[in-house]
């Protein structure tokens, strides 16, 4: 029987999980400061949610997990989070409760693909959806937001793209001149981008393929195919990241791979991950949720995924902010574990992390013990401390030690400075 990590996951052990607590409360407390509110929603869904909302993907033709269930039911791994965060738009009826639905959510998605450095089947998004504006000031807001939450965390190098696919007014002017443009090198290329001139051209400048990035280098201006209401509305959301002094560069090829997307798409890049540089994307969908049956209720958003994000971080170096200092107690004798109890639950409860094995009785055994766990302090209860109604208390970075009255321990740790609590 082979119980092997299955290919495309991996174990998060108890010393990455520091990254992964950053990472996450970090963009919870950058939320909060735009009033954004946190979404469950299922790992999976219908199979036909996602068939709707990304059917000409990757990820739906090649990438889903699919099974059916004992009612015969189809079912998909959710791939990405907006589509499951539309459907409980829709099936909770939060337009009725809220005009304007603010929302973030964090969690495991799941993608048959080829496992490689930061990508894996199994991987963890976080990702924000604005729903109910139209407003070009909702697409600047996250993406300022998406900027403010690299940044507190201390990424360097980073750059942040931005374009215009426009309405679906100026959809067709844009893949016309797409068309004209390219028209006479196609036969240069793929059969594969030959069918994409055909039906989807503006997917087109996604694509990787070196020949037709070449002749993309000389792509005009697509701004100019845009209707006055969209030119109108990147041009605002342009201004409102140079009020803010939030760096960006307009790309206009960027487009990015779902269908759905409408008027304001921008990406964040690291030159640091190499060519696979992308750690954030996102943009406005108008009409995404009306397709799937709702009213009409223009939105944008974003997600990143958690494993790319902190292999950026261990490659930039990022020094993680400390964890709760631990305290470990060292009853020298069974006798002795009951008072230890009592101290370890008065430190706790003053947000000090505490830790005892009663297994131990001989101080060599705790004093190995409580270094290879990286306690900071070491409290020691014996028969003199028991006599005395003291604690001896050893700093095992500096190796020293000194005995106070137990009455005064919660006094003791709090006039300690630089201890970080729970």
């Amino acid at each position: 029987m082979d119980y092997s990590l299955p290919r495309g996951t991996q174990d998060i052990l108890p010393e990455e999980i520091k990254y992964w607590n950053f990472v996450e409360q970090t963009a919870k407390k950058i939320f909060c400061l735009y009033n954004f509110n946190e979404i469950r929603t299922p790992i999976f869904e219908s199979s036909s949610l996602f068939n709707r909302v990304i059917s000409e993907s990757d990820i739906v033709k090649k990438e889903m997990y699919t099974f059916t269930d004992k009612g015969n039911r189809d079912l998909a791994l959710r791939p990405e989070g907006t589509a499951p965060v539309a459907r409980a738009y829709i099936t909770n009826n939060l337009k009725r409760s809220s005009q304007h639905s603010k929302l973030f959510y964090t969690g495991p998605m799941f993608r048959y693909e080829r496992p490689q450095a930061g990508r894996y089947r199994q991987f963890h998004q976080i990702g924000v959806e604005s729903i109910g504006s139209d407003h070009p000031f909702s697409d600047a807001e996250v993406i300022t937001m998406s900027y403010r939450l690299f940044t507190s965390l201390g990424l360097k190098n980073i750059k942040i793209y931005i374009n215009s696919v426009g309405s679906d007014t100026c959809r067709p002017v844009i893949e016309a001149r797409i068309k004209q443009f390219l028209a006479s090198n196609l036969s240069q290329l793929s059969e594969n981008l030959q069918e994409k001139f055909k039906h989807n051209p503006l997917k087109m400048l996604d694509s990787k393929d070196e020949t037709l990035q070449t002749y993309l280098s000389g792509l005009p201006d697509m701004r100019e195919a845009l209707s006055q209401q969209s030119k109108d509305h990147f041009n605002f959301v342009i201004s409102y990241l140079d009020h803010l002094a939030i760096p960006f560069e307009y790309k206009p090829t960027l487009v990015r791979g779902l269908d759905y997307y409408t008027e304001t798409v921008f990406e964040v890049v690291s030159e640091d991950l190499g060519a696979q540089n992308s750690i954030c994307g996102g943009g406005r969908y108008n009409n995404l949720i009306k397709n799937l049956g709702g009213s009409h209720s223009p939105a944008v958003g974003f997600a990143f995924g958690i494993e790319r994000l902190i292999m950026l971080l261990k490659k930039q170096n990022i020094v993680i902010p400390e964890q709760p200092i631990l305290v470990y107690i060292a009853a020298l004798g069974k006798e002795y574990q009951m008072e230890c109890i009592d101290i370890a639950e008065d430190l706790r409860n003053i947000g000090l992390c505490v830790s005892i094995d009663y297994s131990k009785v001989d101080f060599n055994s705790h004093i190995k013990l409580s270094q290879k766990m990286g306690a900071k302090y070491m409290i020691i209860f014996g028969e003199k401390e028991f006599e005395t109604k003291t604690l001896s208390i050893k700093n095992l970075d500096k190796r020293v030690q000194e005995s106070i009255p137990i009455a005064n321990v919660l006094s003791y740790f709090k006039s300690l400075s630089g201890l970080t609590y729970v």
